[in-house]
């Protein structure tokens, strides 16, 4: 098998965004977590692509944009299609499938939405894990090279209610209120029947509950909102020829350089706390 030609994650994302411009590289990992894909691995950690793999992620893709089915349902019938040996094809497999019955939709309800609640509730651990340990030298959790996988610029279509957003972080709704109360999380979507958080909210939800614990309140946590902003327009003077060319090449382009920034960023604030604590305490 060594001998296809396989094309890396970012390539996947590539091919995909004219048709699907939300996905992200984030959600292509995420749908592996899940079990929908499995794509191989080199030797080093590398993610290979094959074209099977790529017709299998936009098969998934398709079922979520245009029949709106739960991960749950996907992968019961990408299931159902691989223990009879067919091929996951667009065309083929979504004729094969064909669209979603009553029963499935409203049997998906309130089951698979607090499953996706805990499948992203588990991911945001292992991104907190991650973060905390091999981030710090620079490489990610899956063996593949600090760089464009870091940060998204797109969205994974995650949505929270606030008492999913509370359940998940572990915050009660005192400690939520506070984080919105001084800007630290805040909805993806307002309307006068729901209020919905993202991804983004979660992420940081959960590394303030770790704070929290330690007696540090949301207003304490204000500079690093502030510090956030100000690093994201530097970033964004450095990334603004490339978002000017609104093309498929200079948008992965722009990702890759703002994971390396990201990753600049994040080392330099690393050694200059370090720095200052040895500073305070003598160390």
């Amino acid at each position: 098998m060594s001998g296809r030609a396989h094309v890396s994650i970012g390539d996947v994302l590539t091919r995909l965004r004219d048709e699907f411009p939300d996905v992200t590289i984030s959600k292509i990992r995420f749908l592996e977590s899940q079990g929908l894909i499995d794509p191989e691995r080199t030797p080093s950690g590398y993610r290979k692509f094959y074209d099977a793999d790529v017709e299998r992620l936009r098969w998934i893709l398709h079922q979520q944009k245009d029949h709106f089915l739960p991960l749950k349902v996907i992968k019961e019938r990408l299931d159902d299609l691989d223990r009879a040996g067919r091929p996951v094809t667009v065309d083929g497999a979504t004729s094969s499938t064909g669209s979603p019955t009553a029963a499935e939709s409203s049997g998906a309800g309130d089951e698979d939405r607090g499953a996706a609640v805990e499948a992203l509730f588990e991911s945001a651990r292992r991104a907190s894990a991650v973060a905390e340990g091999e981030l710090a030298a620079g490489v990610v959790a899956d063996g593949e090279p600090d760089g464009p996988d870091e940060l998204a610029l797109g969205s994974s279509g995650v949505s929270l209610t606030r008492q999913e957003l509370a359940r998940a972080a572990e915050l009660d709704d005192a400690e939520l209120a506070e984080l919105e109360e001084y800007g630290l999380v805040t909805p993806s979507f307002t309307s006068r029947e729901r209020v919905l958080f993202d991804e983004d909210a979660l992420a940081v939800a959960r590394v303030a509950a770790g704070f929290m614990r330690f007696g540090i309140e949301a207003r304490h946590l204000r500079m690093y909102r502030a510090f956030a902003e100000r690093e994201a327009s530097l970033f964004e003077q450095v990334l603004l020829p490339y978002r000017r060319q609104r093309n498929p090449e200079a948008r992965a382009r722009a990702q890759e350089l703002l994971g390396e920034l990201a990753g600049h960023g994040r080392r330099l604030r690393t050694a200059l706390l370090q720095q200052s604590i040895r500073r305070s305490f003598g160390a």
